[in-house]
């Protein structure tokens, strides 16, 4: 278990001086990685947009532009932290465009992801992309009737709804930010959510409903449940903390190499919160760096037993570094606090919520 909790600026000085210069100056050349996403999703769209092909062919262009959508999102992802170009307004114009397929404009994901999950992450309270905890559980009628439906059904809609959550939760953080914004960025704000989807209303009503479904709506579920697969991995295995400490509160994924290279190392995910200013082509040398002086405190695995893991655990918190099913009272250990992947048992801890509801 993990009792001594360092900031990811503890981490970053000790590895800094074994890194090269170059590390920590912008990568233009990832743009070509976008270029190329970019020629063979508008090609796509094109070719589905113009000849009436059977199902499977349009079916099988949904698939590839999907992939494209994801591969925008990651490369926007490193865009707007700064890391492949420095100028401000060309830094928001590349990430719009990038980001522009999962509907989610610059300026709101700098506020949601730059500016409050990478500072605060997993911090019970601050972190927008944190999950609750039981103590939350016990003040939300909602969220008790949630947790009423048996675990089976809920882990099954629960990744079912990976293939929308990206955009439906950009839009939830629209709502959640709105208010912090200046005035004056407002417009700003609105106009980059309103774009997007401008483009792909306006992409409808010119081919019409069953080719934009091919076109759009089944490429967004495919990029989103891509991007969410991600997502969903980083951090939600492990504990909440008290100080944002990368790994305590990081997971790193592994991945096959190729694909590695079309995710621009999204896989990299520890590296990426101890160095977000860095660009994702140098996080393998990180990644050298962290498993040599901190071994024991490294956490990475296979994607897939990472996903099997999320499937069979629970995903709301009891007391930080525990995960908790309060049907059942099943309690499970999350990273570095005794949760082990090849062996995924719990303990039982009776009435817990019902405790805390007669407390409220």
């Amino acid at each position: 278990m993990m009792k001594q909790f360092h900031s990811f600026g503890w981490y970053a000085a000790r590895i800094a001086p074994y890194l090269p210069e170059e590390a920590f100056r912008p990568v233009p050349s990832r743009l070509f990685g976008g270029l190329a996403y970019m020629l063979v999703l508008v090609s796509s769209i094109v070719t589905i947009s113009l000849f009436d092909l059977h199902w499977l062919w349009n079916g099988l262009l949904s698939i590839v532009i999907g992939f494209c959508f994801a591969g925008l999102g990651f490369l926007g992802h490193e865009i707007l932290h700064g890391t492949v170009v420095k100028r401000a307004w060309l830094r928001d114009l590349l990430g719009g465009i990038a980001f522009l397929p999962l509907c989610t404009g610059p300026k709101l994901w700098r506020k949601w992801h730059n500016a409050t999950h990478h500072v605060h992450t997993q911090h019970e309270e601050l972190d927008p992309d944190a999950w609750p905890t039981i103590k939350r559980l016990a003040q939300s009628r909602f969220l008790r009737w949630i947790y009423r439906i048996p675990f089976p059904i809920r882990a099954f809609f629960s990744f079912l709804s990976l293939a929308g959550m990206f955009t439906v939760h950009s839009l939830h953080m629209l709502l959640h930010f709105w208010k912090e914004f200046e005035r004056g960025s407002r417009r700003a704000v609105f106009w980059q959510f309103v774009l997007p989807w401008s483009i792909w209303i306006g992409l409808l009503l010119m081919i019409g409903v069953e080719k934009w479904l091919f076109a759009f709506v089944l490429p967004l579920l495919i990029g989103n449940a891509i991007v969410m697969g991600y997502i969903s991995t980083n951090h939600r295995l492990n504990p909440l903390v008290p100080v944002n400490d990368p790994l305590a509160n990081s997971l790193t994924v592994i991945v096959p190499k190729w694909v590695d290279v079309l995710h621009f190392n999204f896989s990299h995910h520890t590296e990426h919160h101890l160095f977000p200013a860095m660009s994702s082509k140098y996080y393998p040398l990180v990644k050298q760096y962290i498993k040599q002086l901190w071994p024991d405190r490294y956490h990475e695995m296979p994607m897939t037993k990472a996903l099997i893991a999320l499937w069979k655990t629970p995903r709301l918190y009891h007391e930080q570094t525990e995960l908790i099913e309060p049907r059942e009272g099943y309690v499970y250990g999350t990273l570095g606090n005794g949760l082990n992947i090849n062996d995924l048992s719990h303990k039982v801890k009776e009435n817990v919520l019902e405790k805390m509801v007669k407390q409220k």
